[in-house]
């Protein structure tokens, strides 16, 4: 299998770049072919604008992301991108959680690789459907907090629902099959027995990555939803949640309410 790494940390001695290596080497270890996207390495460029696009400046910039990809007019650094992502069976960002979120330079990647026609588009299917339908994709991330800082009681709630957009709105929404993701809490200081333990989680988890279930989103198309021509939009219908189940939580098949 071909995967992709993309990889989101400034200090190559983080045990975020740590565990991306650790990933190389067991991925490599178990006969897959592994490309990494070090984006800071890269240098690569996080503001999205009308430079990748050629000199192609409208109607608007979404679809002249579309333009600049249906006529190869993307900048060479996005079409690489692209490529790799094409050529992967599973996509694996390695980042640390900044501010509830991804490092601005991974979120940049998504905006800039990510263009209309490539990932989305008028009439594209989306949400289980889309054109990365067939890859999988992973969330490997460190967090600075204890575990228990990240759940539903927890004051910085559950990291499910922060992974949310990321997971749902990004990688659901264009086709993959995402996985459960791997997150190591309390990141900051580690001691040798601690990383060795999380190292050889890591690599247990690895060795299954191509057998896991995927986190059971529902298809947009699946017939859990009223669909797009309907006057309110592709809502939820009525009654196929589970009793008390309310926000990201109704989009999981069968997720049950009582969750921590």
């Amino acid at each position: 299998m071909n995967v992709l790494i993309v990889h989101a940390h400034p200090d190559p001695n983080s045990l975020t770049a740590s565990l991306k290596d650790v990933a190389v080497s067991a991925l490599r270890d178990q006969g897959h072919e592994v490309v990494v996207s070090d984006l800071y390495a890269m240098e690569w460029q996080a503001a999205a604008g009308f430079t990748d696009f050629d000199g192609i400046t409208g109607p608007d910039f979404m679809h002249a992301s579309g333009e600049a990809y249906r006529s190869g007019r993307l900048s060479p650094d996005v079409r690489a991108e692209q490529r790799k992502v094409l050529d992967a069976d599973l996509v694996v960002l390695h980042f640390p959680l900044w501010w509830f979120t991804v490092p601005a330079i991974l979120k940049g990647w998504i905006d800039r690789v990510f263009t209309y026609d490539f990932a989305y588009g008028a009439g594209t299917p989306r949400y289980g459907a889309g054109p990365f339908a067939g890859r999988r994709a992973l969330v490997a991330t460190t967090v600075g907090g204890r575990a228990g800082h990240y759940t539903a009681r927890g004051v910085n709630g559950p990291l499910d629902d922060l992974l949310f957009p990321l997971h749902h709105g990004v990688l659901h929404f264009t086709g993959f099959d995402v996985l459960p993701p791997f997150a190591e809490h309390s990141a900051v200081h580690l001691d040798e027995r601690r990383y060795a333990g999380i190292v050889e989680r890591y690599r247990r988890r690895l060795a299954t990555v191509f057998s896991d279930a995927p986190i059971p989103y529902r298809p947009e198309s699946g017939g859990d939803y009223t669909g797009l021509t309907h006057p309110d939009g592709s809502e939820l219908v009525p009654g196929r949640e589970l009793p008390g189940t309310t926000g990201f939580a109704l989009h999981v098949e069968g997720r049950d309410p009582r969750r921590d």
